[in-house]
């Protein structure tokens, strides 16, 4: 404890960094404020009515566990910093099988700054599209008859108006992300999602406590359920941070008197190299249907394919997790290339025992690679429709998603790149970090 106490003591102590997290806090204030504004026009008191007969079950219910209840909430920032999520997911699958989006990811800095560009500007596009979405859900929200929009605001005028500033308090978020990115600590965009997933745990606990007081469920599968939950997803986690060593010999250089080479290291390959990233992707794509079949709110057809993708339909974890999958294998193409790290190795006259430098060194790893992501990637999988069994068992809604996987590995992933950051920023100054047994690791 006395440890912790003089770390935390030593992160205010450094001026920069104590700039860094005062600005993050401050901008994160600013997302949660925003998050509790309301669309001007919608009836408050007739909104939290409806609110509470709104089911978290549903995938709507987990879209706002994202947003940090905004969406519930009708307010400005409604549609959360998922849409600028979605167009980075689109940019990057084009970048894969576009030629033009190939050659801009190979200029380096000058295409990096076309791609945010561009999806800045796809960001907008989405972004109007679900809050447009949005206003026909609205409209269609009633309380006993009463619809939460009176019939004398909605109009032309009032949607459109509406679609503006859900889709500028996107932008506005997805500003401010980068703002924490370049200025304060950690990643923003994935900071306001962390923040957002937290401010849901009282409602979940309260939830629980509700269902437990009225008799619903007892006390003692409550702790059955959780301990079942936390061994699980102890489980997965611990899984997928294992990692593969592959030896790596550098043959001796003479230049000059000095040595060099002639030493083994490791290239350490991740079960998991991507991260939380797949199941955030996927998650962004099955948003698309719901938001697509809110536009037709009366065709019974359509809302009955809508049923399909319902947050336990057996139909919506089957693609979800086949997503999780394929998205795994994408992102870890895109994070690790195997080309890359043969070539490197060979230019530094390194290679692996048995093999030979170059296509074969290239063929070896990537092989080793694809065999264990696959484990890595079911895994995820398994995290992410973890949510829709437990709440089959009658826990409720919010209470499972979570608990259930996906908001864990968010929550734990993105706290620990944080951490890393600011340990990097004690070390570099000789202050002790978060462990003096050793560094602080992170997911990457």
């Amino acid at each position: 404890m006395a440890t912790f106490t003089e770390t935390f003591r030593n992160i205010f102590k450094i001026h920069e960094l104590r700039q860094r997290i005062i600005y993050s806090l401050a901008l994160l204030i600013i997302v949660r404020v925003g998050a509790h504004i309301t669309i001007p026009g919608i009836d408050s008191a007739l909104l939290a009515q409806s609110m509470n007969q709104q089911n978290s079950d549903s995938l709507f219910g987990l879209y706002d566990l994202f947003v940090g209840g905004a969406f519930s909430n009708a307010a400005i920032f409604a549609l959360g910093i998922m849409p600028y999520i979605s167009a980075s997911i689109i940019l990057q699958l084009m970048g894969a099988v576009v030629p033009y989006f190939q050659k801009l990811q190979q200029e380096g800095e000058d295409g990096r700054k076309k791609i945010t560009q561009l999806t800045r500007y796809g960001t907008v596009v989405i972004a109007a599209m679900q809050a447009w979405g949005v206003t026909v859900r609205l409209n269609n929200l009633n309380v006993s008859g009463a619809p939460i929009i009176p019939a004398q605001v909605y109009g032309f005028g009032w949607v459109m108006s509406t679609i503006v500033i859900l889709t500028a308090g996107t932008i506005f978020m997805m500003w401010l992300g980068e703002q924490i990115t370049d200025k304060g600590i950690g990643n923003g965009i994935s900071l306001i999602i962390f923040i957002g997933i937290i401010n849901r745990f009282p409602f979940a606990l309260l939830d629980e406590y509700r269902m437990i007081s009225a008799g619903t469920r007892s006390i003692i599968i409550e702790i059955i359920i959780l301990i079942l939950m936390v061994l699980i997803i102890a489980g997965v986690v611990l899984v997928t941070q294992g990692t593969r060593r592959i030896p790596v010999q550098y043959a001796k250089r003479v230049v000059g008197r000095k040595v060099y080479g002639g030493v083994t290291q490791y290239i350490p390959l991740r079960v998991n190299t991507a991260g939380v990233m797949p199941i955030i992707f996927a998650q962004s794509i099955m948003f698309i249907p719901n938001t697509v079949l809110a536009f037709f709110p009366n065709n019974e057809f359509l809302q009955k394919v809508a049923t399909l993708f319902h947050y336990q339909s057996p139909v919506y974890s089957t693609i979800y997790a086949l997503m999780i999958v394929f998205f795994t294998y994408f992102y870890t193409a895109i994070a690790f290339n195997p080309k890359d790290v043969a070539d490197n190795m060979k230019k530094q006259g390194g290679f692996i025992p048995g093999i030979r430098p170059g296509k074969q060194t290239s063929d070896f790893i990537d092989n080793i690679l694809t065999k264990i992501t696959l484990p890595g990637s079911f895994f995820l999988a398994i995290i992410a429709i973890l949510p829709a069994f437990v709440s089959a068992w009658g826990v409720s809604g919010q209470f499972a998603q979570f608990f259930g996987g996906t908001s864990l590995l968010i929550m734990v992933g993105v706290a620990l790149d944080t951490l890393q950051q600011i340990e990097s920023h004690l070390l570099m100054r000789h202050y002790d970090g978060f462990m003096k047994s050793g560094k602080l690791r992170g997911r990457r």
